[in-house]
């Protein structure tokens, strides 16, 4: 029997506009002739919707990631004498970087509702496995994006007809969330492809190649997170039976391992970026370094993932002149021993001398030192580059080199084991919070190719001893680790302090405003990011601001009230 041809390439191109086409439609866009059935699936839509939530175009990467979410998680800093900025920038509300930000999260819903029209019943692809990945996708979309800005339009987002959709509380998103992952688990049921042939996802689906099972306890991960992320906010009504029911389930763990992306070095940077397109393409003034807060705990517990995330300081002599500025900065001494105070705090080997108004610090190379953070103009100065630990090779690795980078995250098997371990020690599951504890560490350092000797010789150190001590203490042992797990996450780390208020030193902000830059938060911690551009546009808007609280980046989201 002849097979009936399905003519799509109109289609194709049209859904190419949308979603940004990679080297997976390669094979579709050379065949302008027309499809036989068994040539088509809609696995090659996937790859799209999946990249850009990680990975997204370089102008993104570099202005939601690096600007915004990886500074105000604490881990990387600008600032240095050879940055083009201080490190109060993004401190003080910028529309431009802003707007990059909101565009690429707002704008985002789009990819992943085309995949699943195309998935769902009756849609050109019908397919209920496949459909089940974007109601997954779908829910770590919204728990970044609701995490970010908090109320934004949920039920009424992409719904044919409504142009101006209302902005739900994040309670009522968070519900959502939860509802979608349990659709998806129940079509998933024990399947564990989406099909035969070329309906097999495959190589297509970067999260989890076509693992059915694995997408399964990527969301039930999920939806614990989102449970113990709820748990305390005011009114939550639902997130002790949320984790009770996801601790019942199969969840991440050290069979399945984390769920993760590897890094695309062959497609433009322009369809999907990495921290080294910004490193390697403007010379020094868009290096960063990495902060006293992180190179300081990693060193101070004997962290193995030490070299994995940081390189050391070049080190050298540095030379700080009282009578440079004219008039003389009055200030001088007090960043001068801010200077002093830092690398002592990160326990560096140094030499200093004075000799009339210039004082010259001598550093060795070699060493682990972390910059403080959110200096201001003024002391900006005073970091020196080359005084400053910066990023490891594998996370700013250069496209070309076809290498390991860095893995981008999407939930780790790590976040699953310190996740059940504070629940268990909140009185919520069963188990041995130690031995959960131990797992997440072992699976966290698994990320960055370090072994199980390795990562037993950490957990057994007091950083990582939760048997004993008051619930608090063992609540800020187990958000640390979250947080060193996170590194090269920064949307999740900086959720992380907003939640827990740990590290502390962040958390607490800044309040010494000859050192730093305060800003428009007067030194508070950041809690979201103000709404983008266009967002007023919508007439809902004032009743989210409403009942939210003032758009600015000081209002604390419902998670973390």
């Amino acid at each position: 029997m002849r097979k009936n041809k399905l003519w799509l390439f109109g289609l194709v191109a049209a859904l190419c506009v949308l979603n940004s086409c990679t080297k997976d439609f390669d094979d579709i866009n050379t065949n302008t002739q027309g499809f036989l059935t068994d040539e088509v699936s809609a696995k090659f839509f996937l790859t799209s919707s999946q990249v850009g939530l990680y990975a997204p175009n370089r102008f993104t990467y570099w202005r939601a990631h690096l600007i915004h979410s990886d500074r105000f998680a604490g881990h990387f800093t600008f600032g240095h004498n050879s940055s083009w900025w201080s490190d109060g920038l993004s401190y003080n509300f910028n529309a431009s970087y802003t707007d990059a930000t909101y565009g690429w999260l707002a704008g985002y819903f789009g990819n992943i509702k085309s995949f699943a029209d195309l998935t769902t019943e009756g849609g050109e692809f019908e397919n209920q496995y496949m459909y089940a990945m974007s109601l997954v996708m779908k829910g770590l979309y919204y728990q970044m994006y609701t995490d970010t800005f908090g109320m934004v339009p949920f039920t009424e987002a992409g719904v044919d007809g409504i142009l101006t959709p209302a902005y739900d509380t994040q309670s009522t998103i968070y519900k959502g969330i939860i509802a979608d992952l349990d659709e998806a688990m129940s079509i998933i049921g024990d399947t564990e492809r989406t099909g035969l042939g070329v309906d097999d996802a495959g190589s297509n689906d970067i999260y989890c190649g076509g693992d059915l099972q694995q997408w399964k306890r990527l969301a039930n991960t999920l939806k614990l997170r989102i449970g113990m992320r709820a748990l305390g906010a005011p009114g939550d009504d639902f997130a002790a039976a949320t984790i009770t029911s996801a601790m019942g389930a199969p969840l991440l763990d050290a069979s399945s391992g984390s769920v993760t992306m590897i890094k695309d070095f062959e497609i433009s940077k322009w369809s999907s970026s990495a921290y080294g397109d910004v490193w390697h393409d403007f010379g020094g003034g868009s290096d960063w370094t990495v902060s006293s807060t992180l190179v300081n705990l990693l060193k101070d517990n004997n962290d193995p993932r030490l070299t994995s995330y940081v390189q050391p300081a070049k080190g050298g002599s540095f030379e700080f002149d009282s009578a440079a500025s004219d008039p003389p900065d009055p200030n001088f001494q007090d960043r001068l021993d801010f200077i002093v105070a830092n690398l002592d705090a990160a326990g560096a080997n140094y030499t200093m001398s004075t000799v009339g108004t210039v004082t010259a610090i001598e550093v060795g190379s070699g060493q682990f030192i972390g910059q403080p953070v959110r200096v201001n103009g003024d002391t900006y100065p005073f970091m020196r580059y080359d005084m400053f630990s910066t990023p490891s090779d594998d996370v700013i690795t250069p496209r070309g080199e076809q290498v390991d980078g860095y893995p981008e995250i999407i939930l780790s098997s790590a976040e699953a084991y310190f996740l059940q371990a504070e629940a268990v020690v909140r009185g919520l599951g069963t188990g041995d919070a130690q031995a959960l504890m131990n797992s997440g560490i072992e699976e966290a350092m698994k990320l960055w190719g370090i072994g199980g000797g390795d990562a037993a010789a950490y957990a057994a150190q007091p950083i990582a001893d939760i048997t004993g001590g008051t619930e608090d203490e063992r609540l800020e042992k187990i958000a640390l680790q979250r947080w060193l797990a996170s590194y090269t996450d920064g949307f999740e780390a900086w959720a992380v302090v907003r939640k827990t208020g740990y590290p502390a030193e962040l958390a607490a902000g800044v309040t010494d405003p000859i050192l730093f830059a305060l800003g428009e938060l007067n030194g508070d911690y950041p809690q979201r990011l103000r709404y983008g551009s266009g967002a007023q546009e919508n007439p809902n808007y004032a009743t989210a601001v409403s009942a939210q609280g003032p758009d600015e980046q000081r209002t604390v989201l419902w998670f973390a009230q």
